[in-house]
């Protein structure tokens, strides 16, 4: 197909207020430009002021601004949270979508954890809690940005922090495994207990944007030979997406009015394409193994939601 030839209606979004982790570049970026594109005010929480002066000037709406927020430290991920709820703004859209991915060594978080467990899933799942009663407040939507490696490997449960031997694409499987098992049993437990939150997941497919490139932070000094095949494929519109197609899931997921479990592209492999409702990966279906991912993240974390 070739690219740019489909898109989806976003619904108005005027009054409402959505917040995009990891919307300084990349897919998070398009997708809190069309959220403030629908009317939404959005919120920008970045680690690297510089990059979200970027862009914000490369949205160039008033619905945006933006607050700091580190997910690869719970310290900065309770600030965050005590920072909206002073605002006492609730927050009606939600998307969990920053996340880092294979560094080439083991690096932990300011916390102690493998950093891709501590940033992609614990941060997350700890911003989650803390923005709980504004989430209610607002019936929000919740969409959790997982991938197609949440479609192989599994979760390392005698070393989660991959201490005795590192393995950096299964610490990422893994990594999305939990994120997603865990957006999951959220929404279980938001219709349980009556939180009024509906909760799902998307995946991008396969894009070019920078989880793969030269990221210094990560100690990568350069582009990866994947990130290089992915852009020559790109944009040649052979069987990857792009960034702009890409984003379209996680948007669809976020906004369609009613909305399914899990949504991602629908071309071959589903590595691009339109965006469509999908069937959930095997390793998201065991309840049992959601419901463990919650607890030991409430435990890691010391955060619990029924305080929030």
């Amino acid at each position: 197909m070739p690219r740019g030839s489909f898109d989806i209606t976003v619904p108005d979004l005027s009054g409402k207020r959505a917040v995009v982790t990891g919307a300084s570049d990349g897919v998070g970026l398009r997708l809190a430009a069309r959220l403030a594109a629908a009317g939404a005010d959005v919120v920008l929480p970045v680690r690297n002021p510089r990059k979200g002066e970027e862009a914000l000037e490369r949205i160039g709406s008033p619905n945006v601004s933006l607050r700091a927020l580190d997910l690869s430290s719970l310290d900065s991920v309770a600030a965050l949270g005590e920072t909206l709820r002073a605002e006492g703004r609730p927050i009606h859209i939600l998307v969990n979508n920053a996340g880092v991915m294979t560094p080439p060594d083991r690096q932990t978080t300011a916390d102690g954890f493998e950093l891709q467990f501590g940033t992609n899933h614990l941060g997350h799942f700890a911003l989650v809690a803390h923005l709980l009663p504004l989430l209610r407040a607002g019936h929000a939507r919740v969409t959790s940005q997982i991938s197609i490696a949440a479609n192989q490997g599994a979760i390392n449960w005698p070393d989660l922090n991959w201490e005795r031997s590192y393995n950096g694409s299964r610490a990422y499987s893994q990594s999305k495994i939990a994120f997603g098992l865990f957006a999951l049993e959220l929404a279980r437990r938001s219709q349980e207990d009556g939180w009024g939150i509906t909760s799902n997941l998307s995946h991008p497919g396969v894009a070019p944007t920078n989880l793969l490139a030269a990221r210094p932070e990560v100690n990568r000094a350069k582009d990866t030979v994947g990130v290089r095949i992915i852009r020559a494929l790109s944009s040649l519109g052979v069987l990857v997406g792009t960034v702009e197609t890409a984003l379209l899931p996680a948007l669809l997921a976020a906004t369609t009015p009613d909305a399914a479990p899990f949504y991602g592209p629908s071309g071959p492999a589903h590595l691009g394409g339109p965006p469509a409702e999908q069937k959930l990966y095997s390793r998201l279906r065991d309840p049992e193994e959601a419901e463990r991912v919650w607890q030991i993240s409430e435990e890691l974390t010391k955060v619990s939601y029924a305080l929030a």
